[in-house]
């Protein structure tokens, strides 16, 4: 098939190429020139494991560019993948979908489906069809389908190529059928269904994840109070089929560019109904809450901050990406600063784009090591693989105080109690081995 994809970001790049690899011609739509000048050299613009060599592999089926008209004329089918970012009162920015969907309806020239894979609130896809219904040529006729993604950043490529399952949303039967054309090479089980059960399915989906998340964080919290292991608890949880053992990792709440934004988004279409999904609203205030705990541990063992040296290794929102979308290292490294703390940071990818947003003065290390040389206290908010890995005893030996706030609870508290430290991880036992007199 023909196919062009809008928004070249996490979604729209990873599903163009990833249809590319199946033997679909894909054209991929940016507004921003370097960007498309940087993806027709075969580099991808943004951090995900394997994106790169699939562009590379797949060239000759894909193309890119910024010449929306022409990329639209004559195609199969055209995706949506734009952002649907956050607005200040929580719900959904749907201006890039709306954009592009004006975009298409000045420049196809035969009939085509429109594919909505962008995160939208329930209903947006019929506000869609009538646009494009509104601004074509009447003589062409527009399907629209709604086909949620559901990828997750570091895993994308494998997330696309072998999915949990590939959700279509369609009014006509016809429409449903070219779509699951489109994805027959595709491992993974294909649901049918009306545009907004497709919807919501997203939105249910990645909602219950986020309140799966902020459940076993506030069962950590409590198995603190009375003496109780998280991690026994979850493995326990976990041997239960209806309960599964994923996302049930204690630490300092989700971040990224879906689970915060889809919960409020919900939170808030619930709202606009004169409805309160109160398991939803408890979720978001649960995960606000869970970012600042670093911070509230700090101030356990520290009257003040001021004049400490801090070592932070981890500043992503997860392992496997440079996105810092609602990381805790943005929430919690301001307010180190403003105490008068000196901050030295490491990541493996997440610095450059850190740097971005000009917090203060921080010194950018290029090792853990260097990090941790000379610290009073070091916070751990990504658990990278070289930080889950890392020698502990590096921590007596570089830091002048080895105070450790693990928000990910990285290593055992078995290792740890070989150590001359204080470990406080989330929802265990804090370790006591350092004498700070």
């Amino acid at each position: 098939m023909k196919i062009a994809v809008a928004g070249t970001g996490y979604v729209g790049l990873v599903t163009g190429v990833c249809l590319a690899e199946h033997g679909h011609l894909v054209t991929c739509v940016d507004v921003d020139e370097a960007k498309v000048a940087l993806m027709q050299q075969g580099v991808s613009p943004i951090y995900e494991e394997g994106l790169s060599e699939l562009m590379n592999k797949n060239r000759d089926r894909l193309t890119y560019t910024t010449d929306y008209k022409a990329a639209y004329a004559d195609k199969d089918v055209i995706i949506i993948g734009v952002g649907t970012p956050e607005k200040k009162d929580g719900s959904a920015n749907l201006s890039y979908v709306y954009a592009v969907a004006e975009q298409i309806a000045h420049s196809v020239t035969r009939d085509c489906v429109v594919v909505v894979k962008s995160t939208v609130p329930i209903g947006t896809n019929d506000k869609v069809e009538a646009l494009l219904n509104a601004k074509s040529d009447p003589s062409i006729h527009i399907h629209v389908a709604s086909n949620p993604e559901f990828l997750a950043q570091g895993t994308a490529v494998r997330d696309t190529l072998h999915a949990s399952r590939i959700v279509i949303g369609v009014e006509e039967p016809e429409t449903g059928e070219l779509l699951k054309a489109m994805y027959q090479e595709f491992d993974a089980p294909i649901l049918v269904t009306n545009r907004k059960s497709a919807e919501m399915i997203k939105y249910a989906s990645n909602d219950f994840l986020a309140l799966k998340i902020s459940y076993v964080n506030e069962i950590a919290l409590l198995c603190e109070l009375v003496g109780a292991d998280i991690d026994d608890v979850t493995r326990g949880m976990g041997y239960d089929s209806r309960i599964g053992n994923k996302f049930l990792q204690a630490g300092i709440g989700y971040g990224g560019s879906c689970f915060p934004k889809d919960t409020k988004a919900l939170h808030w279409l619930a709202n606009f109904h004169d409805y309160e999904i109160k398991t939803i609203k408890a979720a978001i205030e649960v995960n606000e809450n869970q970012k600042l705990k670093p911070i509230k541990i700090a101030r356990k063992y520290f009257d003040s901050l001021e004049g400490l040296t801090i070592a932070v290794l981890g500043l992503t929102f997860k392992p496997g990406t440079d996105d810092l979308r609602e990381a805790p290292s943005l929430v919690n490294i301001p307010i180190m600063l403003d105490d008068g703390a000196h901050v030295k940071a490491w990541d493996p990818v997440g610095m450059e784009n850190f740097k971005k947003r000009a917090l203060g003065d921080i010194t950018y290390c290029d090792s853990i090591e260097s990090t941790l040389d000379g610290a009073d206290v070091c916070f751990i908010f990504t658990e990278w693989p070289e930080i889950k890995n890392l020698d502990v005893s590096l921590f007596s030996k570089e830091m002048r105080q080895a105070i450790i706030i693990d928000g990910r609870n990285c290593y055992a508290l078995a290792r740890m109690e070989q150590e001359p430290v204080i470990y406080h991880s989330i929802g265990r036992r804090t370790i006591f081995n350092l004498n700070r007199g």
